[in-house]
């Protein structure tokens, strides 16, 4: 779990990561999961969760075994982007992206226009973390967060976010049976995990609801004011593939290290192409080689730190802004 604060508001990215069953605390004897249950219902009546709610709900919830994390925390691909990028984003996404842009173009368009964010990058990051919604997640949510909070590990996180979908269901009126997600705890078409709902759900289509499972419209604002709250910039775009000199200083590849156009032009970067970077000094750029000094450069700008935000993996942005190209070229009639 990695947390990012920017401004006031906090941003949770969920990686997967191994969770073992949890010993007893401070007791000789592990409590049973309706004990642990019983536990978290007088705590969200101390939170002030109606008690009429917590009478609807409670008794729905049942362990659920598939929430336990099996995996390892999540690392880089052991691949390179000339395999990573054709995989991920393959000739039929690319065309779905395409005519999915064109089919909900004029919403988009009002969508991004509100928020600050070229709908290109909405409708390619909804494809890259749900499939376009056809990976939104089925499971029922209560269950598997009390679940993953009593066998897990990362129980604090997740009672945390167990209370945070209970405030979904009392602040938006959501019945236990909508509330659905996938074993990981993200929820709908933006993978949001409850407390990422509370903060930037939205309500694209003015219909009072911020339905992320069902509603494309609802999806896309809730995507684009995430992207707006981690400073995505409507100005400008995420970066460009570049060249760089033979015998180049591999040390000035990195996020933490910002220059302008002039001054990579300076030590031999150039376009893709071999022409002259941009003429202009009001921006401050980052050379990031991903693959080491054999593969892919770029030069990456604010609106990839923004991607960033949502998953600390370049492979993750740069599979994201890919599909945004191919979206934005040629251009879609």
């Amino acid at each position: 779990m990695v947390w990012k604060k920017i401004g006031a508001a906090v941003f949770i990215t969920l990686f997967s990561g191994s969770v073992q069953l949890a010993s007893a605390q401070d007791s000789q004897k592990s409590p049973s999961f309706v004990e642990y249950l019983d536990a978290l219902k007088l705590e969200a009546k101390e939170q002030g969760i109606e008690n009429e709610i917590v009478a609807r709900v409670f008794p729905k919830i049942k362990p659920f075994k598939r929430a336990v994390f099996t995996g390892k925390t999540q690392a880089e691909p052991k691949t390179s982007l000339e395999t990573y990028l054709p995989t991920t984003v393959p000739e039929w996404k690319v065309e779905k992206a395409r005519s999915l842009f064109k089919t909900h173009r004029a919403e988009l368009e009002a969508i991004g226009k509100k928020y600050g964010v070229q709908p290109r990058f909405i409708i390619a990051l909804w494809g890259i973390i749900a499939d376009f919604g056809a990976e939104s997640g089925h499971l029922p949510l209560l269950s598997v967060l009390a679940s993953s909070a009593y066998e897990g590990s990362k129980e604090a996180f997740f009672r945390d976010e167990f209370f945070a979908a209970l405030n979904i269901i009392a602040q938006d009126n959501i019945d236990f049976d909508d509330l659905q997600g996938a074993w990981t705890g993200h929820m709908g078409q933006t993978h949001f995990t409850p407390s990422q709902y509370l903060l930037f759900a939205r309500d694209g289509d003015g219909d009072g609801k911020k339905d992320i499972w069902n509603n494309t419209q609802d999806t896309f604002a809730s995507l684009a004011y995430y992207l707006q709250q981690a400073g995505w910039k409507s100005d400008g775009t995420w970066g460009r593939q570049v060249l760089i000199p033979k015998g180049f200083d591999r040390s000035h590849s990195s996020l933490e290290i910002k220059k302008t156009f002039s001054q990579w032009s300076a030590l031999g970067v150039t376009r893709f192409d071999g022409s002259k970077l941009p003429s202009r000094d009001d921006m401050q750029i980052s050379l990031i080689m991903p693959d080491g000094v054999g593969g892919r450069k770029y030069l990456v700008y604010d609106n990839y730190r923004a991607l960033l935000k949502w998953n600390e993996s370049d492979y993750f942005a740069l599979s994201v802004t890919y599909l945004s190209e191919r979206i934005k070229y040629p251009a879609i009639k």
